[in-house]
């Protein structure tokens, strides 16, 4: 049987692969440049059982997220740079209670209002550490239409394997742009529901890492009563000030993370194998970078690109490696150095790291990653 296929943007491709991985709860605040996911939402989610809601505002928003996830659904936001900013108190304290969900953000111009019809890829570092304190972050970045379908139920699965929020990012020309996609058939990926408990409710305790380091999530209403709080706490949810404990859930969260890296990390090696120079990008400005490293291998230009796919964790141990062959790194990004610097921080000197920068609500195009690789050559 043929597959359903369908001219789409970003955002609706989201939005359909939400669906796909089960989604069943909306919470959001319009915004440029992500809107039409909520729309989308607004319509498909009463046809399966789901709930929609627009709140007054993006505090607002990202709070009903996180109750609709402890409530026992696969829950989605989506927002924009400015709506992130807004979030972050409220991601804090997802991260610190343990609740999946997922945040798709539209990289768009800024600091502040910005440029809100212009791209970006700005926001990597909000993803990263826009919440205090010591947190692990998953962050996902789609550099086409189908692509965004897929992560959307990537990024479910991992919030729910790791219960913790998950980013995808990206960036206003991907969320925009329209392509043909293919709807994924059941079962063609894989869907990964939360972990739930085994124990009586009367046993059950929400931080019980008997069970490993990601304790079984039940869900309010479901007959087990527990407590959730933005404190440190013990096994059974309750607040706690006590050296041991707080070291040890700190600790554990960053290692679900970090101790699963070559689950979660994901990336693509285009024709790196002779490569002296190495593009790294992501989004959108990946397109740009391999059209550029296509007409430059036609020149007999010994080029590659490494894509990356997950923003976060940042895949340290491929950059590492390259550093090792490579003589130097070029970085085109639609910020000014957010993703050099972190290449920067791998290759530890090994290889040179060359960025090019826009700001200016234009994308970058291959022409100026070939200008700048023959200047590195």
């Amino acid at each position: 049987m043929s597959k359903k296929v369908a001219f789409l943007q970003g955002n609706e491709a989201a939005a359909q692969g939400a669906l796909y991985a089960g989604c069943k709860f909306f919470a959001g605040y319009p915004i440029t440049p992500s809107t039409e996911v909520a729309e989308v939402m607004s319509v498909e989610l009463p046809k399966v059982g789901g709930k929609f809601i627009q709140m007054e505002d993006e505090i607002g928003a990202m709070a009903a997220l996180l109750g609709g996830a402890l409530a026992g659904f696969k829950a989605l936001t989506s927002t924009s740079g400015p709506g992130l900013s807004l979030k972050q108190e409220l991601i804090g304290y997802g991260c610190i209670a343990e609740i999946p969900c997922v945040v798709y953000n539209v990289m768009r111009g800024g600091p502040s209002t910005g440029m809100p019809t212009g791209p970006s890829q700005s926001d990597i570092m909000s993803a990263r550490w826009g919440t205090h304190g010591d947190h692990a972050a998953i962050a996902l970045m789609p550099a086409s239409v189908q692509e965004t379908y897929d992560m959307m139920v990537r990024a479910f699965n991992l919030a729910e394997k790791y219960r913790m929020p998950v980013f995808v990012l990206p960036d206003e020309i991907v969320a925009h742009m329209r392509e043909r996609i293919e709807f994924r058939e059941p079962g063609e990926l894989e869907v990964i529901d939360r972990a739930k408990p085994s124990v009586e409710p009367a046993q059950y305790k929400p931080y019980d890492t008997s069970f490993g380091d990601v304790p079984p999530l039940a869900a309010f209403g479901s007959g087990y009563k527990f407590h959730v709080t933005g404190l440190n706490k013990l096994p059974d949810g309750f607040p706690t000030t006590k050296a041991e404990y707080v070291q040890a859930e700190e600790e554990r969260q960053m290692r679900k993370v970090y101790g699963n890296i070559d689950d979660i990390v994901d990336f693509e090696e285009y024709l790196l194998d002779d490569a002296d120079v190495c593009v790294v990008a992501f989004g959108s400005t990946s397109r740009s970078a391999r059209y550029a490293v296509n007409e430059l291998r036609e020149q007999g230009k010994k080029v590659g690109m490494f894509r990356i796919k997950t923003m976060w964790p940042f895949p340290d141990k491929q950059i590492k490696a390259l550093s090792e062959k490579v003589k130097a790194f070029i970085v085109p990004e639609m910020n000014l150095g957010m993703c050099s610097i972190e290449v920067e921080r791998c290759a530890q000197g090994k290889a040179a790291v060359i960025g090019i920068n826009r700001v200016d609500g234009e994308p970058i195009n291959p022409e100026q990653i070939v200008e700048k690789i023959k200047e590195v050559k």
